[in-house]
């Protein structure tokens, strides 16, 4: 039996996230308090009241993820004995996974995915940019589509999500070629991503740079527990790569599909997501409809698997 703890990234928010937690365990609301004193400012209450909009904003919404998501974490750290063998995040849940791990403080990692999220947003605002997704389109027929929209402008794959589903970044114009070319192709349809920009593509190389500098003073322990690369789809074995990683993964493609895989290839058989949303679990289910996923996203769930331990 193995184990994995995995995490939602942006795109998860949802005005209410973690309030229920907070109300029904004191050391999720301590978590909540925690990060409102990490970032100076009360991410709790964009968590519990909002509005929307302002929780989509990039520098909102991902330590707002974060502090969620480890609040959800804290429950099950402290009222099961579950433990993780390996960890994953997507994206900015990377970093949760990180702390999952005892790679990171939880202090450490909030400031930097506040950064993060700051350095992000404002690459996105001096940059422009899309994001689209192509679903039911063959990822040589995907390639294909990139390497004839490009066209000189920035295209790139920026999420490898699951069979059917992957993510592409770039300048606007491209986006639209490539969605034209994509529907030639055959893909099932294209969807263009309410995001501030370009992630995951070139165009977030200015945030990268801040990231790395914010990274240099952050301490990176070992652990036990293993993390896997959304850049790589390797298990990092130094401080070094995690902070290497990081950054690379703020500029090249997020290898999900592939983590997954490696996950499921090494033996994990058990996976358990945590944070709000069901994503994850969506994904897995086209990953590999044969692995569990225990979906752990909100007070509800958390109590009813805790039961059903204590049975």
């Amino acid at each position: 039996m193995s184990t994995a703890f995995i995490f939602p990234g942006q795109g998860a928010q949802i005005v209410g996230m973690g309030r229920q937690t907070a109300e029904d365990f004191p050391e999720a609301k301590e978590i909540f308090q925690r990060a409102d004193e990490a970032v100076g400012w009360k991410v709790s209450q964009y968590c519990f009241e909002g509005p929307q909009d302002e929780l989509n904003k990039t520098s909102i919404s991902q330590p707002a993820i974060f502090a969620a998501s480890a609040a959800m974490l804290e429950v099950i750290k402290n009222r099961t004995e579950l433990k993780p063998d390996v960890t994953a995040g997507l994206s900015l849940g990377e970093y949760t996974a990180l702390y999952s791990a005892g790679m990171l403080s939880f202090e450490d990692a909030a400031v930097l995915v506040q950064q993060r999220g700051e350095a992000m947003q404002k690459a996105a605002e001096n940059s422009s940019g899309s994001m689209l997704s192509v679903l039911k389109l063959d990822e040589d027929k995907v390639m294909q589509a990139v390497e004839k929209a490009r066209q000189g402008d920035t295209l790139v794959a920026a999420n490898f999500n699951c069979p059917g589903q992957i993510v592409l970044s770039g300048s606007p114009e491209a986006c639209k070629r490539a969605a034209e070319i994509a529907g030639e192709l055959g893909a099932l349809k294209t969807v263009e991503l309410a995001v501030a920009g370009a992630f995951h593509s070139p165009l977030m190389q200015p945030a990268a740079e801040t990231l790395k500098e914010a990274l240099e003073s952050k301490q990176i322990t070992q652990s036990d527990v293993k993390v896997i690369s959304n850049a790589s789809a390797e298990y990092y074995s130094s401080a070094q790569q995690v902070r290497e990683g990081l950054c690379k993964q703020l500029t090249s493609s997020v290898l999900w599909q592939r983590c997954m895989e490696r996950l499921i290839e090494d033996g994990t058989d058990e996976f358990y997501e945590i944070g709000p949303g069901r994503v994850l679990t969506g994904l897995m289910k086209k990953i590999d409809r044969k692995q569990k996923v225990t979906n752990l996203s909100n007070s509800d769930l958390i109590k009813k698997f805790i039961e059903s331990i204590e049975d």
